[in-house]
């Protein structure tokens, strides 16, 4: 009896550690730009494969290369989304009419180096709408 009450609770034991590490697997996979729209997942280190997706927390989930992702939100969210990251901007600059914000953020993992800074939070701001991207937003605005 001794022994199979034992085993009931090795059992009961594996299957928390199993719950828990899937549990923990399910939150790294959510996505970082919670109701944007137009959701991209970068895999590898450039452009070279973007996933289009509108269920991005699905794809990161059985995709562990996924290395940045992007999404849109309408109008102008530049201050919401700095603040909402705890954000430091680094550097801005304009071009056809689209303000590109370069910013650093503690919130978010790695980054890449541009002009001597590292970035990891890459905010797009153009007449209607704003794009948003972690390290930075790959493709065009």
């Amino acid at each position: 009896m001794a022994r199979a009450v034992r085993t009931v609770k090795l059992a009961a034991i594996l299957i928390f550690c199993l719950a828990a590490a899937v549990s923990l697997h399910a939150l790294r996979s959510a996505p970082v730009f919670a109701g944007g729209t137009r959701y991209e997942l970068y895999l590898g280190t450039s452009s070279g494969e973007i996933v289009k997706t509108d269920s991005p927390a699905l794809v990161k989930l059985f995709r562990p290369d996924v290395k940045g992702e992007s999404a849109r939100y309408a109008g102008d969210c530049y201050g919401r989304l700095k603040e909402q990251f705890h954000a430091k901007l680094l550097f801005c600059e304009e071009a056809a009419g689209v303000v590109n914000y370069y910013l650093y953020t503690p919130d978010l993992g790695h980054g890449v180096a541009i002009a001597g800074q590292v970035v990891n939070l890459h905010i797009a701001v153009g007449p209607s709408e704003t794009a948003v991207g972690t390290p930075l937003i790959f493709g065009g605005f």
